[in-house]
């Protein structure tokens, strides 16, 4: 058992409550919040830790959405472009998953340690990450993909992607989570799709989907033609689109699924997201780089949706540090209030990415895993309401980091 202090503890709850001067006391999981004296009083064999001066504590960040597959990838990959972008990784996916080696991505998952990242969605979809994933320190949850828009491959595909699954299964454990990822309305399948997404609800699994990233996709779900028209003929001169995009939607009801991007979804697309209870992942910085636009936080905000912040990975970006993503969330969204922005940052990579996966971490809270986070500002805050921004704008690695309390 152990009791921190701290000047100022961000439960990241649903008020978004800041304590000043208090205290928790945790093992495995948050046992009570409250004053220092009153927990040392009632729990008198705890271990006691006074925080410096400065100190935030907070629960553990959680990436929803990141692929590891591609972390060697620095500067070969082309940018500003969509289709461009495509296109490069076509090309050059065989060189950079041979060259991505289970040392690169045990180094980005150390990055993401250090910078207070406690728990990631990883999307996995050849598998070549797996072990690393195993062995990370984090929580993972771990998202075998399913892609492959031909028919006559379905059957195919769907054995290939139930071995991965069954191996994630096999090695199932509190730190490591099976789950299931579907590519995209463009590139899946609906019957292969419809498949993994009943092994999705019978083992109750969350699920993650790209979604309405780009104009190209756009023009194709709703009328067949514009980029990808040119794209799919270079497979097939009559392919079309598999389905429209509130089809798709429609396919993962019953799951709670994580559509990442959403950048050229509409109010009704968005609406029907939430209606079956699925959420909205921003990734600021891939859209930036792949020249996709931005989400609109106004529509999301509109429709009630649940908003989580992912990083993609280091294909369409060039940090997993979830810091660096809250910054560009917060340039990147400039008619928003700054400090109303900051909190819904925060809440967005604790709170609700917790509920989106559906873990029991992400706040400050009586029965919580203690997956928990110090971090320490160079200057005393002396209104709690600057809080959440300036900790946004100058943190970038932890002073102390927990995970089911215990320090890693």
């Amino acid at each position: 058992m152990k009791i921190l202090t701290a000047d100022f503890i961000l439960t990241c709850n649903e008020d978004f409550d800041v304590l000043t001067h208090g205290a928790i006391c945790f093992d495995k999981t948050i046992v009570e919040v409250g004053r220092k004296e009153d927990l040392i009083k009632k729990y008198p064999n705890a271990e006691v830790t006074d925080l410096p001066k400065n100190s935030i504590l907070m629960p553990g960040l959680i990436n929803p959405h990141v692929h590891l597959e591609f972390s060697s990838n620095t500067s070969s990959l082309a940018y500003g472009d969509f289709m461009s972008w495509l296109n490069s990784v076509i090309e050059k996916r065989d060189d950079l998953l041979l060259t991505c080696s289970d040392e690169i991505i045990e180094e980005q998952l150390k990055i993401m340690l250090q910078s207070g990242t406690t728990t990631i969605g990883a999307v996995s979809s050849f598998g070549n990450d797996f072990d690393a994933c195993l062995r990370a320190k984090q929580r993972v949850v771990f998202f075998t993909e399913v892609l492959g828009s031909r028919p006559d491959s379905v059957d195919i595909l769907f054995d290939s992607f139930k071995s991965r699954l069954r191996i994630a299964q096999d090695n199932e454990s509190e730190r490591f989570i099976p789950a299931i990822s579907i590519h995209s309305p463009y590139s899946t399948h609906p019957i292969l799709a419809k498949n993994a997404l009943d092994l999705a609800r019978k083992f109750g699994y969350a699920v993650s989907t790209h979604f309405m990233e780009a104009r190209a996709e756009r023009d194709w779900l709703d009328n067949g033609k514009g980029e990808f028209y040119d794209f799919f003929a270079n497979f097939s001169p009559y392919a079309k689109p598999l389905c429209t995009a509130l089809e798709y939607i429609e396919l993962f009801r019953g799951t709670k699924t994580l559509f990442t991007h959403c950048v050229q979804a509409t109010a009704n697309e968005l609406e029907a997201i939430k209606n079956i209870g699925g959420a909205v992942t921003h990734c600021p910085v891939s859209n930036r780089l792949l020249g996709v636009g931005k989400l609109d936080m106004k529509k999301v905000e509109e429709t009630h949706s649940t908003l989580t912040i992912g990083t993609d990975g280091l294909s369409s970006n060039i940090s997993l540090n979830l810091w660096d993503e809250m910054r560009a969330v917060i340039f990147t969204h400039t008619q928003e209030a700054l400090n109303d922005l900051a909190k819904k940052v925060l809440i967005a990579t604790t709170k609700d990415a917790a509920t989106a996966l559906n873990l029991n971490c992400g706040q400050i809270a009586e029965g919580k895993f203690a997956d928990l986070i110090v971090c320490q500002m160079a200057q005393e805050i002396e209104n709690k309401e600057d809080l959440p921004l300036q900790l946004i704008l100058h943190t970038k690695h932890t002073h102390l980091t927990f995970i089911a309390g215990e320090s890693v």
